[in-house]
């Protein structure tokens, strides 16, 4: 690992650590170094609060002249909720800046880079891209799509089964395994089951760690008919916010004997397969959703699939085998008649978490059938 690479990497674990914390914004970390000294260190902590720069500036003071900056993002070059933080890098005397990613917002990519060099400033940009893509993979999707980052998680047995026909799950995995998907809730911004899961479980979809911290996600629930039970745990909002998407002409006295609950309830337009899933990802992201956890059943998890809507798989495998022809599988859906038509996907990491296995998959770029 080169120099440049070490810092950048210190630079990009800060960011990490912010994880849930900075939606809609990304995540970002800042390194100063002067004479192989670490002279200032920043994140964005919060949006609405100030950039990692401004953090890793303040630190440095007068020792930032003539050094180095190591930003895992573009500096910003537009004004927002604050200052661009472009002008203020330009400004502060550092002889060369080093940047793991251009800004993926297609309309100012690139213009903080230029602002710089224009100044005369030493830039380079690429340092560990791939790393710092990976870490804002749901900034990225956002600015490109104006979609929310889905996430489709899921645990099964060794044989692939989530439940019995029964539909009895309690538990596919064990304990350590369920305490990390509660760090997953607390870093997404919604969390979507279809209302056969809330009618079946009666969840309550909120974070609970033992540590005793966690930000509960906006519970979404897909149900056309709005067959959502009065004494579901999700319509209580007092913890949670609730979005519940049902069908357009759904009847009226339904949605507002819900509305006066204090949840929204968002309509979209039906097709032949249920809920139509990009005109629904498209309402919650101007909602202000950026990334959905997707815990649904196998009649959900078809439907996103389907239409090509997931984007990351978290998949958790029990040391357990099942069995039985009748049992659940994690996707259902129309049945395939030979595997050419199945979705390929890219194997990303793979990991125990206590008794079980954890798998990071992503659709291969492109994948769409």
């Amino acid at each position: 690992m080169t120099a440049d690479e070490k810092y950048m990497q210190l630079a990009l674990d800060l960011a990490a650590s912010a994880r849930g914390n900075t939606n809609p914004n990304p995540l970002v970390g800042a390194v100063i170094v002067k004479d192989g000294v670490i002279v200032g260190t920043g994140l964005h902590r919060k949006a609405g609060e100030p950039h990692a720069e401004v953090h890793a500036f303040r630190m440095a003071g007068e020792h930032a002249q003539g050094a180095t900056v190591y930003v895992t993002l573009e500096p910003c070059s537009h004004y927002g909720k604050t200052p661009p933080c472009a002008n203020l890098v330009k400004d502060s005397g550092v002889s060369r800046v080093v940047v793991a990613m251009q800004d993926p917002n297609p309309s100012v990519a690139g213009r903080g880079i230029q602002l710089l060099r224009d100044a005369g400033i030493e830039v380079e940009v690429g340092v560990l891209e791939e790393q710092s893509r990976r870490l804002n993979e749901r900034f990225i999707h956002n600015m490109l799509t104006k979609r929310p980052f889905v996430l489709a998680k899921y645990a099964m047995t060794l044989d692939g089964k989530i439940a019995a026909h029964t539909g009895h799950s309690k538990w596919v995995t064990g304990e350590v395994a369920r305490e990390d998907v509660h760090h997953i809730r607390h870093e997404v911004d919604g969390i979507l089951v279809g209302v056969g899961t809330v009618i079946a479980d009666n969840p309550s979809l909120t974070t609970r760690l033992k540590q005793g911290y966690g930000k509960n996600p906006v519970r979404i629930i897909m149900d056309s008919l709005l067959r959502i039970p009065p004494h579901a745990h999700v319509l209580n909002i007092e913890q949670a916010k609730t979005i519940i998407v049902c069908s357009k002409g759904v009847e009226q006295e339904k949605i507002t004997a819900l509305e006066k609950k204090g949840v929204t309830v968002l309509p979209v337009s039906r097709e032949r397969e249920g809920l139509v899933i990009d005109e629904m990802l498209e309402k919650l992201y101007q909602l202000g959703i950026t990334d959905i956890l997707v815990e649904g059943g196998s009649a959900v998890n078809a439907s996103f699939l389907q239409n090509g809507a997931i984007n990351k798989y978290v998949i958790y495998v029990a040391p357990k085998v099942l069995g039985g022809r009748l049992s659940l599988t994690p996707i259902a859906g129309h049945s395939p008649t030979s595997m050419e038509e199945a979705w390929d996907v890219e194997f990303d990491s793979f990991d125990k978490v206590g008794q079980d296995l954890r798998i990071i998959a992503y659709p291969k770029k492109g994948e769409k059938k």
